[in-house]
């Protein structure tokens, strides 16, 4: 299937590694270049040069949470590629911890990265977008159930969800389209980190997933290239599960 993402122009936070980075090298692998966003000055260089350097790809070195980031993402990518088509905006997990355990600081610096970053962002990009194009929004399967110890995801991913959603609306009639990804159990960073060396406690991770099994993280960049892309024309306001089958919701 031709996805139609030839010379298409996408930016991405949060995207050195993990999650985004498997997005962003799905998408210059079907055609598209991208502008990334992340905090490490090597990791956002690293990730450039992974991807093919400047005729594909560009790094901003920043933090979701700097409101001066949206509006450079655009400048950025309409200076360097001359267009945009949309954005994969993704953030690092929140701390862990249950709601009544996390303080005060970190619900707070969670709710200005994870949250209003976020928001922002995409609003940003969706106001930018003058023919159309597509915004998502990586979120987690605690929108549609909690997860035991990730109190402020569990907290503060549904909003998002509806953030989405509210944005799907109103930006509909100009054929833009924001929906959310919520990805289960990956091979990333962030995973490896809560699971830490305990083979038993991957093992019981597995046994939830009917697929019995932790996902490639190339696996979430695929769909999430297909839904950015012209290909997924029809699809908006909604949230993707990409979890193996671990959501028990229908």
């Amino acid at each position: 299937m031709d996805l139609g993402l030839t010379d298409r122009v996408y930016v991405l936070t949060g995207a050195s590694r993990g999650l985004g980075f498997a997005t962003a090298r799905c998408l210059v692998a079907d055609g598209a270049r991208v502008v990334l966003s992340a905090r490490t000055p090597e990791r956002v260089a690293g990730a450039v040069e992974l991807l093919g350097g400047p005729g594909h790809a560009i790094g901003l070195v920043a933090d979701l949470a700097d409101p001066s980031l949206p509006e450079r993402l655009v400048i950025a990518a309409r200076e360097h590629f001359g267009r945009l088509d949309g954005a994969l905006v993704s953030v690092g997990g929140p701390p862990a911890g249950t709601a009544a355990q996390v303080s005060d600081a970190q619900w707070r610096e969670s709710f200005e990265t994870v949250f209003l970053g976020t928001v922002r962002t995409a609003r940003t990009v969706a106001a930018a977008l003058t023919d159309g194009g597509a915004i998502g929004l990586v979120l987690s399967t605690s929108a549609r159930t909690p997860i035991t110890g990730l109190g402020i995801s569990n907290g503060l991913r549904p909003g998002l969800a509806g953030v989405a959603k509210d944005l799907a609306d109103e930006h509909g009639p100009r054929g833009v389209r924001v929906l959310g990804l919520l990805p289960g159990r990956f091979l990333t960073d962030r995973n490896r980190e809560l699971l830490g060396d305990d083979e038993t406690a991957r093992a019981t991770a597995e046994a939830g997933i009917p697929l019995r099994r932790i996902g490639d993280p190339d696996e979430f960049g695929r769909v999430a290239a297909f839904l950015l892309s012209p290909a997924a024309g029809y699809v908006t306001g909604v949230s993707v599960p990409v979890d193996g089958g671990a959501l028990r919701s229908l």
